[in-house]
């Protein structure tokens, strides 16, 4: 999972970063993997300080036996782009190791519902304080 949101993928934040090229080569390598690899994107995962941010799934072998995604942070240059890509197809979290480059970007998942750096916990609270209002608490 790419994210290419407010901040990821955004020239203005990380004017020096060719989002456009790492979208298209992570692309590239899950159409060369033969459907080892896929890339989805998502319009804003929520560690926005830590543009661009890439999630590795680990496969369903890996989550049987309890792998968890993998959130990679700073992902802005062809390197951190290549050394994500052989780690994924190597087998990715729970299967290889994690390169010692990439282990140096990865940061806990955000907490489901928001927390810091999540611009979709802010969002949930200001519904939930919208949806009490109209109920007259």
């Amino acid at each position: 999972m790419v994210c290419r949101g407010c901040c990821c993928g955004d020239p203005n934040k990380n004017p020096g970063a060719d989002h456009e090229g790492q979208l298209a080569r992570l692309q590239a390598a899950a159409e060369e993997s033969g459907g080892a690899l896929a890339v989805r994107t998502s319009d804003c995962l929520g560690p926005c300080e830590r543009a661009n941010v890439i999630v590795v799934q680990p496969s369903a072998e890996a989550r049987r036996k309890g792998a968890r995604a993998a959130w990679v942070g700073w992902a802005l240059d062809s390197d951190a782009t290549e050394d994500v890509l052989a780690w994924a197809a190597a087998g990715g979290p729970g299967i290889a190791p994690v390169p010692a480059t990439v282990e140096l970007s990865l940061f806990p998942a955000p907490a489901e519902g928001g927390g810091e750096g999540s611009r979709g916990g802010a969002r949930e609270k200001s519904k939930s304080k919208g949806r009490a209002a109209r109920r007259g608490r």
